[in-house]
């Protein structure tokens, strides 16, 4: 068996209803039902070929006809999709990641494959130091894309230091066949931010969850027992079989770093603080006191361990597990300020048709926090919401500040790191915006 399961000999044929030519010619890898003059019946991750109602061949990929995304495109034209295009786009990935993190003794935890941003649809893998955390996004990538392969692919070619391959399942999924697993959105465009680890892993337990996940190759983890890995020098632990997504969220690092360049000496606070990123970097960067704010114990838990790590003074840090607004609220009410505020939230909008009701919940949950943001402190602001635009979310920012009346100068504005390309012909894949303010009094 290869890289890839090929279940069906002849690819299936899928014609376009609408012109979406320059689309995926200049490198889009996605094509709706709604475009398609119609969906045959086939199975989830049947190779395909794209065509224009004139009979051409514009791309080739895996077919989903129960997905939003009923085509995914790999190669275009007369290009071949096998084993050779998929061990080749892996190895590039890799050899990206060298040149960003190599000799890997600073920084090894970092997204090496990065889905549609790779040349790769559908399938994300994390690494944490010796472990790597795949998951694939949906029923296509799930049958598309042979797990054990690919994991064995990994594990030959970081042999040095690889020794745990595990795969991760989408809320509700369960364990079936190679290529046929739950997954989560692995395309990053969106993340659950800041609403808690699941509150079993508060208990750990023995072995692996395989409600989960399962093990593909070597060392099976230990639900409830983080692995270890550094992000710029920083340690951190995070649970791959029990906590969100793959375990920790990868694409903050850079924004991480800046935010603990503003830190020293100051009071911290951060909102939607998951497992304590920004807290830890605040720390390390010398603030004066820390304050995480999430609604999940078990994620806060972590977040004190991971200061602990670090050796960071304990009196400095304090967790206050509490719905976002309702603290920012109390806060206002009690006059506190904090020189360096951080909200980095769940997306508000996984979805077009909650865009304006997400646009409200931002406006006040960043109105709420600009009001507790000291004079002349930093307050930055975040989105994972790909159906928020960078646009769109800069005017919720400047509406914000208005509603809190305070004058605001752009610092920063800032996005995912290197090891979370997209494609340049799909805009919407750069889902992460980060801005950060100097507030005035």
């Amino acid at each position: 068996m290869g890289l890839i399961n090929l279940l069906n000999e002849k690819p299936v044929h899928l014609v376009l209803a609408k012109d979406r030519v320059r689309s995926i010619k200049r490198g889009h890898p996605w094509i709706f039902p709604e475009v398609l003059r119609e969906l045959p019946k086939a199975p989830p991750g049947s190779l395909a070929l794209l065509k224009t109602a004139e009979g051409d061949v514009l791309a080739k990929g895996y077919y989903d006809p129960g997905s939003k995304l009923a085509f995914r495109s790999f190669a275009l034209q007369r290009d071949k999709l096998d084993e050779q295009l998929i061990a080749a786009r892996l190895e590039r990935a890799a050899q990206l990641r060298d040149m960003l993190f190599e000799p890997y003794d600073t920084t090894n935890g970092f997204r090496l494959v990065n889905g549609e941003g790779d040349g790769l649809p559908g399938l994300v893998v994390d690494m944490y130091d010796s472990a790597a955390v795949m998951k694939l996004d949906g029923a296509g990538a799930e049958s598309f894309y042979n797990s054990r392969e690919i994991a064995s692919w990994l594990m030959f070619r970081f042999s040095s230091r690889l020794k745990t391959v595990f795969l991760k399942y989408r809320a509700g999924a369960s364990s079936s066949s190679d290529g046929a697993l739950g997954s989560g959105s692995g395309s990053g465009s969106g993340s659950n931010r800041g609403s808690g680890v699941s509150a079993s892993s508060e208990t750990p337990g023995a072995g692996v969850d395989e409600g989960r996940g399962r093990l593909l190759a070597g060392e099976p983890p230990v639900a409830g027992r983080p692995v270890r890995f550094l992000e710029n020098g920083v340690t951190f632990q995070a649970d791959i079989v029990q906590g969100q997504k793959t375990g920790f969220f990868l694409d903050q690092r850079d924004n991480r770093a800046f935010v603990g360049r503003l830190a020293g000496g100051k009071r911290v606070l951060n909102v939607f603080g998951y497992t304590g990123g920004f807290s830890v970097y605040a720390g390390v960067g010398g603030a004066r006191h820390v304050t995480t704010v999430d609604l999940g114990r078990a994620a806060l838990s972590y977040a004190t361990a991971n200061w602990a790590l670090n050796g960071l003074v304990p009196e400095r840090h304090v967790a206050a597990a509490e719905d976002a607004f309702e603290f920012l609220e109390a806060a206002i009410k009690g006059r506190e300020k904090w020189d360096v505020v951080i909200i980095d939230p769940p997306s508000f909008a996984p979805n077009k048709q909650s865009v304006e009701k997400a646009r409200a919940s931002y406006t006040r949950l960043f109105a709420a926090a600009a009001a507790v943001t000291a004079a002349h402190g930093s307050l930055s602001l975040a989105s994972c919401s790909s159906h928020i635009d960078s646009p769109m979310f800069m005017e919720v920012c400047s509406e914000a500040l208005g509603k809190a009346r305070r004058q605001g100068y752009v610092v920063r504005v800032a996005g995912q790191p290197a090891d979370h390309p997209f494609p340049a012909a799909a805009d919407e894949l750069s889902y992460l915006k980060f801005v950060t303010f100097r507030l005035e009094g």
